[in-house]
């Protein structure tokens, strides 16, 4: 009797210190993958004992309470998507850190990827995609992200393709992308995409399984209506 009390004391603990997050679960030809949806640009991926953070921020998640990583993927340089601090809380001294180039300027230790390249990293198949703006400015000449500066990132999942597409708007690099199963894309102004822009791009490359993310204020439920006629699931979770 008191050995069980102890399991439920231990257990009540676990869940104070480790938060509860939405989480997705997928069968894929090479094992389960599992995608928590921490907040914002910011998610977390398990796949067969290898632990994966995208864009982790320290305001999204307490970092020293969540589970060390095998690979980090950052898109781009701001600050809701590159928090140093963050990175060091989960990094082993095998993590891979995946930047871009005005990231690993500040962060020596990452490896940099820049639009186009692919490779293998903690065993992971991973493709680059540009992420940029073409309409959105902060002033005239200047984009919010510019082409160029911020990384995109398809993963391979055994058969399974899963596309996290950063802060950009609906590229042409986009839209031209074949056999998508799982994207992530962003959905707030004037950053990235209005809801008719996300649309626009899902129709071109048809994702499988669509979730709009760092989506601020944004309506998910236009989005919604938007696809109700096309062959892409929209899910909503809780991803401002």
């Amino acid at each position: 009797m008191k050995s069980i009390f102890i399991i439920l004391i231990l257990m009540s603990m676990s869940s104070l210190i480790y938060p509860q997050f939405q989480k997705d679960q997928f069968s894929t030809t090479g094992g389960d993958l599992s995608i928590t949806f921490i907040g914002h640009g910011t998610l977390m991926m398990e796949y067969e004992g290898i632990v994966i953070h995208i864009d982790p921020v320290g305001e999204y998640a307490d970092y020293s309470k969540m589970p060390k990583a095998d690979l980090i993927l950052v898109t781009h340089q701001h600050g809701d998507h590159f928090d140093v601090p963050a990175i060091k809380k989960i990094q082993k001294p095998v993590t891979e850190v995946i930047l871009t180039a005005l990231c690993a300027s500040a962060f020596a230790e990452g490896r940099m990827l820049k639009n186009g390249d692919s490779g293998i990293y903690a065993g992971i198949p991973i493709e680059v995609v540009p992420a940029y703006n073409i309409q959105h400015e902060r002033a005239p000449g200047k984009p919010f992200h510019p082409k160029g500066e911020g990384n995109g990132y398809i993963l391979h999942f055994g058969k399974l393709r899963v596309y996290v597409a950063g802060d950009t708007e609906n590229t042409p690099e986009m839209k031209s992308l074949k056999g998508i199963d799982v994207a992530f894309l962003p959905m707030n102004l004037p950053y990235t995409m209005t809801p008719e822009m996300v649309a626009d791009a899902a129709r071109a490359f048809k994702p499988k399984i669509l979730y709009p993310y760092h989506f601020g204020n944004t309506n998910t439920g236009q989005l919604v209506t938007l696809l109700k006629n096309e062959p892409v699931e929209v899910r909503i979770r809780d991803l401002k």
